[in-house]
């Protein structure tokens, strides 16, 4: 692929990923397994509120191919086939699910030096179609997306966004919901690492007139040890302590509070504990099994009546 600019939603990823990723308050069991011959197979359980739902997919690469499936307890199975360099600088992705038939959809990629162009299309008769198209360099660029529905002849999306990217920082700009909000992020890194860094982000939403503003951050303890905070104007505070304690292995916790109710009486404690196991073949033909537990909480407060 090319090095020109990414695509329309990198825009803003970093800054992003660093106030939302490994943020998790739902109760997750997942354990993967990976093979010599590249195949790899997860399963996993989750309880969020009160759904339980459980999906076991596979993965296997062979060549420029990719062929992920996945199966869930509502009996659907979704197969994506993602193809690279069918054509230079450009990428194909299928996917389907069954029994939904009507649920295929095609998407092609294609990279510049100074450009990058998605098209994606559902596969009936009236196609939802998006475009993306992003102009620039990997310092700097500009994009822009559009969904159009062919039953209504309206566009259901149109969104624009500009980017500078630097080593140690990153800034963005999204004008998105059809021109209604605003969102405005800054990442900037403090060692070479990458492993410590602060975040901002401001969100607008003209039609109500709401604002939101996020501050976060990622500081790294040693090498396998991190920490990771967020506080937003509306008082809600998260945390986050991510320990290694084998290679590949993590311990994650995570926390939710509401500042400005600290003074309340607590009437509901919830606590999510995640675990996750990952198998690897050495080359001797070993199995090494890595283990990931992730504890989750989220405090909230009210008042007795």
């Amino acid at each position: 692929m090319s090095k020109g600019p990414g695509l329309f939603t990198d825009i803003g990823k970093k800054a992003k990923d660093l106030l939302t990723r490994d943020y998790n308050s739902d109760q997750k069991f997942s354990i993967s397994t990976y093979s010599a011959s590249g195949v790899a197979l997860t399963s996993t359980a989750l309880k969020k509120g009160g759904v339980h739902a459980a999906d076991v997919a596979t993965q296997y690469k062979y060549k420029n191919a990719l062929f992920d499936v996945k199966i869930d307890t509502d009996s659907s199975v979704l197969t994506t086939v993602t193809l690279t360099e069918i054509l230079p600088s450009t990428k194909a992705i299928a996917s389907f699910k069954v029994p939904d038939y009507n649920s295929a959809k095609l998407e092609v990629q294609y990279f510049h030096d100074h450009a990058t162009v998605t098209a994606a299309a559902a596969l009936k008769q009236n196609p939802l179609i998006d475009i993306t198209a992003t102009l620039g360099s990997p310092v700097i660029s500009f994009g822009a997306e559009a969904g159009y529905d062919t039953t209504s002849k309206t566009f259901t999306k149109y969104n624009a966004g500009i980017s500078v990217t630097k080593p140690d920082a990153c800034l963005s700009i999204i004008l998105g919901d059809k021109g209604d909000s605003l969102k405005a992020s800054y990442l900037h890194h403090f060692d070479e690492f990458k492993r410590t860094a602060a975040v901002g982000e401001v969100y607008r939403k003209f039609s109500t007139n709401e604002n939101t503003i996020t501050v976060g951050g990622l500081y790294a303890i040693d090498h396998s040890t991190a920490v990771k905070a967020k506080l937003n104007n509306h008082g809600t505070l998260g945390a986050l302590l991510q320990h290694e304690v084998l290679p590949r292995s993590l311990v994650t916790v995570s926390s939710e509070i509401d500042t400005k109710a600290l003074e309340k009486h607590p009437r509901n404690n919830d606590r999510r504990i995640q675990i996750k196991t990952v198998s690897t073949t050495s080359q001797f033909g070993l199995v090494d099994q890595l283990l990931v537990i992730e504890v989750h909480s989220q405090r909230r407060f009210s008042q007795y009546c």
